[in-house]
């Protein structure tokens, strides 16, 4: 995916910089949008996360829609001033309807406590793609193109300061970045009057559980600490 295609996909306006509410979406039926990617999902198509998940449970847009249980929307603050930006829903995900729950949900929460951030207040948690690819393989560029409109609504709905990226298919698709994410983790990218930083997956650091200086947990404390003190900078200013 080139730059320029990144930017078509995701190069979102938050909501308070225009002063006015969004502009009416184009001539689209609104039944369309989950029958077919051809069909754009303009901006201001949805109200309400409840709208857009009545879509996602019976969208098919592409392929993952024949294999979902449950689509997976989100959790968390629908005003929250973080939104946390994963890959895909896994089988636990799927069957609940609830992203990052599980083993991983749980270090997540920690992770955020840890700093007295949590998702009644401070965090909305998405993903990429809002089926769950079979085998839990990674998302495919058309199938995130084809998601892609939610996401955009869910970030304009949401419209946080600070979106966090989990994993190498939320860092291509959202700020264009293709490097592995132990080059990039921990780095601020100020996009769309927005501030990006690529984090590890929980999924990760349970995979690697040591605490020593340079290791993944470690860097993760190094980054949940960088991330609150941004949030506490943009609301004191």
């Amino acid at each position: 995916m080139s730059n320029e295609e990144q930017i078509s996909l995701f190069d979102v306006a938050p909501a308070s910089s225009a002063g006015a509410p969004p502009m009416p979406p184009a001539e689209v039926d609104p039944e369309l949008i989950p029958t077919s990617a051809k069909v754009p999902i303009p901006v201001g198509t949805y109200n309400s996360m409840e709208k857009m998940a009545e879509h996602c449970n019976r969208c098919h847009r592409c392929d993952l829609g024949e294999y979902r249980t449950n689509a997976v929307i989100g959790r968390g603050n629908l005003s929250a001033p973080i939104m946390l930006i994963g890959e895909g829903p896994g089988q636990t995900e799927d069957e609940t309807g609830l992203p990052f729950t599980g083993k991983s949900g749980q270090l997540l929460e920690k992770i955020l406590a840890s700093v007295k951030l949590t998702t009644e207040t401070d965090v909305f948690i998405c993903n990429i793609v809002k089926c769950r690819p079979p085998e839990n393989r990674v998302p495919t560029t058309e199938e995130a193109r084809a998601c892609s409109g939610y996401l955009r609504e869910q970030i304009r709905l949401v419209d946080p300061k600070i979106i966090l990226l989990t994993g190498a298919t939320a860092m291509k698709n959202l700020v264009g970045i293709k490097q592995g994410i132990t080059k990039v983790r921990g780095q601020w990218i100020e996009q769309d009057e927005r501030f990006y930083m690529p984090i590890f997956h929980p999924a990760y650091l349970l995979r690697n559980p040591s605490r020593e200086k340079g290791a993944p947990k470690w860097l993760m404390w190094q980054d949940i600490q960088a991330i609150k003190a941004k949030l506490d900078d943009l609301k004191s200013a």
